[in-house]
C-alpha cells in the first residue's frame, strides 16, 4: 500500500497520467508537468550571502555582519577579519598608504614538508593579494597619526618569518623618522617553521627595534586578536606600553590542549582567553572593536601629552 502511494505522488509531481487499470480518482491533477528547468540553468544561492555566528549560531547576512564591523549582533563575538578590514575600521575615512608591500618571501633553505615551501607560497600568492602575513600602512585615526602593522592569519597562519621582521622594522624606523605612535595588531599562530632559524632571529630582531623605538620616547601599542601565540607572543606581541586584547581572544604561548597535556591537570574554565589575562595581570584592557578607533585616538593623544 505504502509503495502504491509512492507511485502516486511521484506521478502527480511529475504531470504524468497513468493508464488503464492502474488510473484511479485523484483530489488533484496535475495539468502541466512540475519541474522544467533543465539543469544547467538552476540558479543557486550566492556563496558568501549569509554568515552563522561560530559561538551562538546566530545567522545573518555578511552586509549586516560588514555594519556591525564584523562583531555578531547577538553575542558580540568578535569574528577573525584580516589588515584590509582593520584598515578600514581605523584609519579616517578609509584612506591611507600601504607601505614596504615590495617585499617576499623566500625559500632560502629549499624547505619541503608536505610540499615544497615556494610551492605553497606561489599557492597563496595566486589566491590572495597578500604579498606576506604582514601589512603596514599608515595614515589618521580621528585626526592622529599612526602606523598600523597588522597580520593576516589568511597567510600560512599569519606566521612571523623574515619578511614579517623587516616589515616590522622598517615600520619603526618609519615612526622615528616621522614621531609617529606604533600599533601592531597580532593574530598569528606563531614562527614559521618553513624559515628555521631565520624565522627564530625575527624575535630577536623585532624586540631590539621597539627599545629604539623605546628610547625616541614614542609609544607603542600591542592589540593581540583571536588567535596569538608561539613566537608573537614570546616576542613583540607582549612587549607593548599598552598590551591591550579583543574580547575572547586566544592568547598564549602553547595551546591549551598541549598545556593539559603536559601537566595533566584540567585547566580552568577561559584559560588563556584575553578575559582570563586580563584578571591575571597580562593585558591592560580588553577593548571592544566597536569602540576601538575613538579610544586609540584618546590614548595616542594622552601619550603625546
Amino acid at each position: 500500500m505504502k509503495k502504491e502511494r509512492e507511485e502516486d505522488f511521484e506521478v502527480n509531481l511529475t504531470g504524468e497520467e497513468m493508464q488503464g487499470e492502474e488510473a484511479k480518482p485523484r483530489w488533484f491533477k496535475r495539468i502541466r508537468k512540475g519541474i522544467l528547468t533543465s539543469t544547467a540553468d538552476k540558479k543557486e544561492t550566492p556563496e558568501g550571502l549569509w554568515s552563522k555566528c561560530p559561538e551562538c549560531n546566530y545567522i545573518c547576512t555578511t552586509t549586516e555582519l560588514k555594519e556591525a564591523l564584523y562583531v555578531c549582533p547577538k553575542c558580540n563575538y568578535h569574528h577573525r577579519i584580516g589588515s584590509e578590514e582593520y584598515f578600514d575600521i581605523l584609519f579616517d575615512n578609509k584612506s591611507y598608504t600601504v607601505m614596504y608591500d615590495n617585499i617576499f618571501s623566500v625559500d632560502a633553505l629549499h624547505f619541503t614538508d608536505l610540499k615544497p615551501y615556494q610551492k605553497r607560497l606561489d599557492d597563496i600568492h595566486s589566491k590572495t593579494n597578500l604579498k606576506d602575513s604582514m601589512r603596514v600602512a599608515t595614515g589618521t585615526v580621528n585626526g592622529e597619526g599612526l602606523v598600523v602593522a597588522c597580520m593576516d592569519f589568511e597567510f600560512i597562519g599569519g606566521s612571523l618569518g623574515s619578511v614579517m621582521g623587516e616589515k616590522f622594522s622598517r615600520a619603526v624606523d618609519y615612526c622615528i623618522e616621522h614621531k609617529l605612535p606604533y600599533l601592531v595588531i597580532s593574530k598569528s599562530g606563531g614562527a614559521r617553521m618553513m624559515e628555521s632559524a631565520f624565522s627564530l632571529m625575527q624575535l630577536a630582531k623585532t624586540s631590539g627595534k621597539l627599545s629604539q623605538l623605546s628610547d625616541a620616547g614614542l609609544p607603542y601599542i600591542s592589540l593581540l586578536t583571536d588567535p596569538t601565540f608561539g613566537g608573537i607572543s614570546a616576542s613583540f606581541g607582549m612587549l607593548g606600553d599598552l598590551n591591550i586584547a579583543e574580547p575572547g581572544a586566544l592568547i598564549g604561548f602553547a595551546g591549551p590542549r598541549v598545556i593539559k597535556e603536559t601537566i595533566k591537570k584540567d585547566l580552568p574554565e577561559g584559560f588563556q582567553r584575553s578575559e582570563f589575562l586580563l584578571e591575571h595581570g597580562f593585558l591592560d584592557f580588553i577593548i571592544d572593536r566597536k569602540v576601538l578607533k575613538n579610544r586609540l585616538a584618546e590614548v595616542i593623544t594622552l601619550f603625546r601629552n
